[in-house]
């Protein structure tokens, strides 16, 4: 997964922290924004973006759909509507089966 894992300590992230986390480009975040109801990130008086852990996760979710799988923009945002659940379930499970393969990896390395 091109995704970055980063700890969620703080509340807000950056439209550049975001676009760091997922190696894209600003613009793309700012596009998916308009393209998807999902994604609505709070936003100052300035009208810079405050993104959440929720927001992030809605990202993962478009990024997967989007980058990884293939999607069209109107397919992705049709299988978000029908199988939103389903897809994040298995993305958790592809992140946790990922973290074990490297943890075994390192473990059969440093055997």
């Amino acid at each position: 997964m091109a995704f970055k894992e980063f700890e969620l300590k703080k509340i807000y992230f950056s439209i550049g922290e975001v676009a760091e986390m997922f190696q894209v480009n600003t613009s793309l975040i700012r596009f998916w924004e308009t393209e998807f109801d999902i994604l609505q990130p709070k936003k100052k008086a300035t009208g810079a973006r405050r993104y959440t852990a929720d927001d992030i996760d809605n990202l993962k979710l478009i990024y997967h759909l989007v980058k990884e799988k293939g999607f069209t923009l109107d397919g992705a945002k049709t299988k978000i509507k029908e199988e939103k659940d389903d897809i994040i379930k298995r993305q958790k499970m592809i992140v946790t089966l990922d973290k074990l393969k490297s943890f075994l990896e390192n473990l059969k390395e440093n055997m």
